[in-house]
């Protein structure tokens, strides 16, 4: 059993980090107290990763220092780190898919004699973690053979059998339902009980209220303030912006319209020729917006991209006011009215190194086209138009590049395209992630919106504040199938049960069982 009780506080003293004219984190200071739990609050591209990487040896900051009690530690590597006690909980799992728990929980530091590996003591090592824990994993389990949330909880196995007593939780909750969530909380509490320092970062308010003994607010590097468990969600919201944030999303309710997406049967296999999307049905109709809800990984990447006409579909048929979009190319299925919100904006969203105005015409070039050449006095008119629509803060000047832009307005620039015409159906996935509070209350305004003209609008979210805030219905995607559609009212506790597929029968019977 670790002993923490004398441990000393783990400090970072003025910490800046700078990534050429970035900078990422400046002249930070906070502390990991040993039985606390230490929540540091910030939305994504804050500076908090970057951040606790420094304090695990995966980057050197530029200034400032690492003191272990009256100790200064110099970190240039997580083996150091661990040696000084320190482990993480990375946001993207460190883990080799084809080893075992046990041999992914013991890499790096074999337990053996003689050059040989000792796998009974690494498997019995998984089974008192676990079971002191209560984590229950399979030490003989292929890690690629498991549903994120327990690869997640090999990711804490690992930490905790260097013993570690300051833990550091990179974003853990992003890929949990909501029961996993519940537990990983129970386990924070548990850990911090034993006198363990916790380090837990999170941009999710709820979480933080419900966890955190010490909160330290993180905006654009730089330390704002700190704040109190017991403060409201606004509070909270309007440190991490600067202003307040409406953060209910104003709507009056849906008065849906005739079919517009009609998807009947349709089977999609991924790149590595797995079936993500298996014999999947479901309707939308105008003026309505439905939310697909669901772990990530559960297939809802490839959906979205059979339906913008990036994959091939294997069977089934996907109809956009009646059109046949099955087998059609991106350029047919907007040109059928399909605007699209990529999962992921840097990669599909816009072109980097193009200007605002240059991006915000990317879909549609043919109507800024005369005789061959571009117009570019109606690309600049359109921008200019478009920027103060959708309040997209530039430098002055629409000429430059998408890229030097904050993310909240990089999705301006990429909405704003996409809602520039006339649309039967708006698809978006993951419409709000890397974007801030206020952008977020923005972009939720303007998609209800396009719902209120008779679009039909179906979203892709795994945030369960945007889920019951947007959606008129909810539907639950689980390994590739659409478990259940509910209202959008549906207790966190069924829908989560529902994302680890049970249907919403058997988990509301489930609930009310646990409650009897």
């Amino acid at each position: 059993m670790m002993t923490t009780t004398q441990a000393p506080v783990l400090s970072l003293q003025g910490i800046t980090k700078r990534f050429g004219t970035l900078t990422a984190n400046d002249s930070i200071s906070i502390e990991a107290v040993p039985g606390r739990i230490h929540c540091l609050l910030g939305e994504n591209g804050a500076g908090k990763s970057t951040l606790m990487n420094i304090l695990f040896g995966l980057l050197q900051p530029d200034s400032g220092e690492i003191r272990l009690g009256d100790e200064a530690l110099t970190l240039t590597n997580p083996k150091q780190a661990m040696a000084a006690g320190i482990g993480m909980v990375h946001q993207h799992f460190m883990l080799i898919p084809v080893f075992t728990v046990a041999e992914n929980m013991v890499l790096g530091h074999e337990p053996g004699r003689g050059g040989l590996l000792d796998i009974a003591s690494a498997r019995q090592r998984v089974r008192d973690l676990s079971a002191r824990y209560k984590l229950d994993v399979d030490p003989d389990a292929l890690v690629e053979d498991l549903p994120v949330g327990i690869q997640q909880r090999v990711e804490i196995l690992k930490a905790l059998a260097n013993d570690a007593t300051y833990l550091i939780f990179d974003e853990p909750t992003a890929v949990l339902t909501p029961q996993e969530i519940n537990e990983l909380m129970a386990v924070m509490r548990t850990l911090r009980d034993e006198g363990r320092a916790i380090i837990f970062i999170t941009h999710k308010l709820r979480e933080v209220r419900e966890v955190a003994d010490d909160i330290t607010v993180i905006r654009r590097g730089k330390v704002v303030g700190t704040a109190e468990p017991g403060d409201s969600e606004a509070e909270l919201a309007s440190m991490m912006v600067g202003r307040a944030v409406d953060l209910k999303v104003r709507k009056k309710p849906a008065e849906p319209g005739a079919d517009r997406l009609v998807i009947d049967g349709l089977k999609v296999a991924s790149p590595s020729g797995v079936v993500a999307v298996d014999d999947l049905s479901l309707t939308v109709r105008g003026g309505e917006i439905v939310v697909i809800a669901g772990v990530q990984g559960n297939g809802q990447t490839e959906l979205a991209e059979a339906l913008l006409g990036t994959m091939k579909p294997l069977s089934g048929r996907a109809t956009l006011d009646g059109v046949d979009i099955t087998h059609g190319k991106p350029a047919t299925t907007i040109e059928a009215g399909l605007g699209y919100v990529p999962e992921d904006r840097h990669r599909d969203g816009f072109v980097g190194e193009f200007s605002i105005a240059e991006n915000l015409v990317l879909n549609n070039l043919d109507e800024y086209t005369r005789r061959g050449s571009l117009d570019l006095k109606r690309i600049a008119a359109n921008a200019e138009a478009r920027i103060k629509e959708f309040d997209i803060r530039t430098s002055g000047s629409a000429t430059q590049p998408v890229e030097s832009l904050s993310g909240g307005n990089q999705q301006k620039v990429v909405l704003a395209r996409e809602l520039s015409r006339p649309l039967s159906l708006l698809l978006a996935s993951q419409p709000t992630r890397g974007v801030d509070v206020g952008a977020i209350e923005f972009l939720h305004g303007r998609i209800v919106e396009e719902r209120d003209r008779g679009t039909a609008v179906l979203i892709v979210s795994t945030e369960l504040e945007e889920v019951e805030s947007l959606a008129d219905r909810i539907a639950v995607m689980y390994r590739g199938r659409i478990v259940g559609i509910v209202a959008p009212d549906t207790p966190r506790d069924v829908l989560g049960l529902m994302m680890a597929g049970i249907p919403h029968d058997e988990a509301v019977a489930t609930i009310e069982g646990a409650h009897a």
